[in-house]
């Protein structure tokens, strides 16, 4: 399908992040952009203030009439009123990835994988790329701090950098020529249905590595590349192809030298947590295969600020800190952990989460219990549903049971503002992928008081 002959589109789910990058990309372009979205959200009313035509009620009158073709997320339920309504007028329908997969069918890309990290390797990649001064256009699944957005654009992109989300195996309908595979967990088994289709999907995108390009793995995924000639892995002070070494935090940055062949270069970082440490390498190693200059890559990975959401400090004073993370797997929640106590050395740490998925935390409720009790205070919140109706027996209780910590508590989400009014932190973190979000201007601002 050309997408250049496409005038018209519609977008069910408009206010997701991975959706509304794809918004701003035909925004950019010129064409008549229109969605639905359930709730209305900082970031939907920024897509309205840049053109895009929103309703959060499921309205077919809503709908424009000469839409040419509909984009949707899994997120939307196949019940949607709106969704029945376009299918029955046949109205071309396609998921967010293939519409990407259009995109970048014809124009180099370098495509970033993993249950892990590949929001914050996305973003770094593209600041550097903007540092080089280079051409492309980059759809991220997060809010830039550098750029306030999660799409960068250009008329004539010799680059398409793009977050390969692993969710319901969207991103096999990308071919890249680098592509990037940061972390494999077991996550989204409520698709997969075990960890062994998960690790074949993934493995079928290393496969898909167009020819002559490369293939770049964590060290830990080194059989996923079994075959390909291009393979190359990273990790942080280990024997790889790319790695770090010589690592010093200090006055809030990591300096550390980057290895790869006979090359060495220093360079500085000041995003927290070590993980982090390890994106920003990949990140590095992906534009060096590129072809961009060690000077600009230093540069960048110097000045970049991270991304919303993503160890996002609001509050940094001697009495107090506020981090706010979409940390919603175990894993995530351990690394974030992690990186407050090296950031913020004896500190007490309390953490509000909320669980994201019926599934997941069915899934995984005793690895949520051992990765939260790495805090000194914790605060449960509700099972926030995203896309799922409720499982019988299935709640936050199943986490909060197996809690080890002593200082621990259940808040419903209407009690959570008075909560942080009515106690004293040190640290406090909020955590997970629902609308948790809603509440972090609300905590920012009685933390402040």
């Amino acid at each position: 399908m050309n997408i250049d002959n496409i005038h018209s589109i519609y977008f069910l789910g408009i206010g997701g992040i991975g959706m509304s990058a794809l918004a701003r990309y035909f925004l950019w372009q010129g064409k008549s952009v229109a969605g639905y979205d359930r709730t209305e959200t900082p970031l939907t009313r920024q897509l309205e203030a840049e053109g895009a035509k929103i309703h959060y009620l499921e309205d077919p009158n809503m709908i424009p009439a000469n839409v040419g073709i509909v984009v949707y997320t899994p997120a939307v339920p196949a019940n949607n009123i709106e969704f029945t309504f376009l299918r029955n007028r046949q109205v071309p329908v396609f998921k967010r990835a293939e519409i990407l997969g259009f995109i970048s069918a014809s124009i180099p890309t370098i495509a970033v994988a993993g249950t892990h990290g590949k929001t914050t390797v996305t973003s770094i990649i593209a600041h550097i790329f903007k540092t080089a001064g280079l051409e492309f256009s980059a759809f991220m699944g997060g809010i830039s701090a550098n750029y306030n957005t999660n799409f960068l654009g250009s008329k004539n992109p010799d680059w398409i950098i793009v977050e390969a989300d692993e969710y319901d195996r969207s991103f096999l309908h990308l071919k890249p020529r680098i592509a990037i595979i940061t972390s494999m967990d077991p996550d989204h088994l409520d698709i997969y249905g075990s960890f062994e289709k998960l690790h074949e999907s993934f493995r079928l995108f290393a496969e898909r590595v167009s020819y002559g390009g490369n293939l770049i793995l964590h060290s830990s995924l080194e059989e996923l590349g079994n075959g390909h000639a291009n393979r190359f892995n990273y990790a942080l002070n280990a024997q790889a192809d790319f790695s770090a070494s010589e690592i010093k935090f200090s006055g809030g940055k990591y300096h550390c030298m980057m290895n790869f062949k006979k090359e060495r270069f220093d360079f500085v970082f000041s995003l927290p947590g070590r993980h982090n440490l390890e994106n920003a390498l990949v990140a590095a190693a992906a534009s060096l295969l590129a072809g961009i200059s060690r000077d600009i890559i230093k540069q960048a990975l110097s000045t970049y600020r991270g991304v919303k959401r993503r160890f996002e400090i609001h509050l940094n004073r001697p009495d107090l800190v506020y981090v706010d993370d979409y940390a919603h797997h175990p894993n995530e929640i351990k690394a974030c952990i992690s990186a407050a106590r090296e950031f913020f050395p004896g500190k007490k740490l309390t953490g509000i989460f909320q669980p994201h998925l019926y599934s997941r935390t069915r899934d995984f409720a005793n690895e949520f219990a051992e990765a939260l009790d790495h805090l000194d205070r914790i605060i449960l919140m509700p099972i926030y549903p995203a896309r799922e109706l409720p499982i019988e027996g299935v709640d936050s209780a199943l986490i909060f049971q197996k809690l080890n910590c002593k200082d621990k508590l259940f808040v419903e989400d209407q009690d959570i503002i008075r909560f942080v009014e009515d106690n004293e932190f040190e640290v406090l973190i909020t955590m997970g992928a629902g609308n948790i979000d809603q509440f972090v201007e609300p905590i920012k601002e009685r933390l402040e008081l």
